[in-house]
């Protein structure tokens, strides 16, 4: 409960800020590479799932960012010989070139940290929306000022209250979440279009208003923010 109600308090009424969810992905992220790339790297257990599941492109080149070189190298051998073995194809009776694109197609799609990180983050999601059926220290308050969740994440927690919410406490909750992104999206629909008529010469001697970085929060706010670096935000 704690981290969540922290990133809800970090969020709460400062647009800037964004989704607290995606924050708490943001943390949750660095907490893995730091972790994978520190002692858990030589734990056995860790390293066999890595073996296994190597990592996406995104989370490469945030720990090649690191400069960790070593870890990396280590990483990357035993990886790379799990990789030669999926290339081969497994050694039993049958198509051996269908085994290996299976195995080679299931490996393009997983990645160690991206798994860690959706499954602590699921719970997050659950907290969070058990914070608010419980209203524990007045959470629900605490919801109503966020200023937008991104659209993964309100999907995200609509999906889960709608499973494992009374359809009492369901109705409430999808009409507080939906009325926050009912106001953000009216306001950044403005925006945008804002933007874009400061394109045409009628409108060159107006100002800007709040329309300079509407696309880059459209993006953040369909897509979500969970991708990009912490910068502090």
């Amino acid at each position: 409960m704690i981290p969540v109600t922290e990133a809800f308090e970090a969020t709460a009424g400062k647009p800037e800020c964004g989704c607290p969810l995606c924050r708490l992905y943001k943390k949750l992220q660095e907490d893995e590479l730091d972790i994978i790339l520190g002692a858990s790297m030589m734990e056995p257990d860790i390293r066999i799932k890595t073996n296994e599941q190597g990592f996406c492109l995104t989370h490469y080149n945030m720990m090649l960012g690191r400069r960790r070189m070593l870890g990396m190298g280590l990483m990357m051998e035993s990886h790379l010989a799990e990789v030669e073995k999926k290339l081969r194809g497994p050694a039993v009776l049958g198509d051996r070139r269908a085994s290996a694109l299976n195995a080679l197609g299931r490996l393009e799609c997983d990645c160690y940290v991206c798994g860690r990180i959706e499954k602590n983050l699921a719970a997050m999601v659950s907290t969070a929306v058990l914070l608010w059926d419980s209203d524990y220290n007045g959470f629900r308050k605490l919801f109503e000022k966020q200023p937008w969740f991104c659209m993964p994440h309100y999907r995200a927690m609509l999906e889960y209250a709608s499973k494992k919410l009374s359809k009492k406490s369901y109705h409430p909750f999808y009409d507080a979440a939906y009325a926050i992104q009912e106001r953000y999206l009216k306001e950044l629909s403005g925006d945008v279009s804002w933007f874009c008529k400061k394109f045409d010469y009628r409108y060159d001697e107006e100002p800007w208003y709040n329309s300079k970085d509407s696309v880059k929060r459209a993006i953040r706010f369909l897509g979500g923010s969970f991708g990009e670096e912490d910068n502090g935000k």
